[in-house]
């Protein structure tokens, strides 16, 4: 019996640390530039639910998301949303197609764009409404509302940095719960 338990407590531990979440930097170490090539960059990813990306970019220049027609056509005067603090991080918290383009209409049309197709797993993360953080003024977040179905839940901008601290509250709950089996089987 005390085996077993010990056998299920590894596969538990197991399958949340490989069940996490992948951060992508948009360019890498070049992030959100016009020379970077994200055509190239963007060739062997696999976005799911529950990643984010990333936007690393100097102070005179902005990311914004958009949809499909206005991606197409580097429309950068009706967004979804506008960020431009330099640093930006995008949870990906439902599947489908995401665009972002650069806010300098000239960059986008040089291929500072970016169209991330993300896959579900017939559940999309989410954050109940009274979790999610408040605008605050001067802030980068222009929180406009995405086009839904009506049977979707509205979109709330979380931090990634709670995903990861939640994460690895639940990593060290696991490892402590491992040690205290551990402890009473006298191993």
């Amino acid at each position: 019996m005390e085996k077993a338990l010990l056998v299920y407590s590894l596969l538990f531990s197991l399958a949340i640390i490989t069940c996490s979440a992948t951060t992508y930097t948009v360019g890498d170490s070049s992030g959100w530039d016009i020379s970077t090539n994200l055509d190239t960059w963007i060739a062997d990813k696999n976005f799911k639910v529950g990643d984010a990306l990333v936007f690393q970019y100097s102070s005179g220049q902005s990311v914004e998301e958009v949809t499909k027609a206005n991606y197409d056509t580097c429309n950068t005067t009706n967004v979804l949303a506008t960020y431009g603090n330099g640093n930006t991080t995008v949870p990906l918290t439902r599947a489908g197609d995401r665009y972002f383009v650069s806010g300098n209409k000239l960059y986008c049309l040089g291929g500072m764009k970016l169209h991330v197709h993300v896959q579900g797993d017939g559940k999309s993360l989410s954050v109940a409404p009274t979790l999610a953080p408040k605008a605050v003024a001067g802030s980068d977040q222009n929180t406009a509302t995405l086009p839904q179905s009506p049977s979707s839940k509205k979109n709330a901008h979380f931090s990634l940095g709670a995903v990861n601290s939640a994460r690895d509250v639940l990593k060290l709950a696991c490892v402590a719960f491992m040690a205290s089996v551990y402890g009473m089987m006298n191993i």
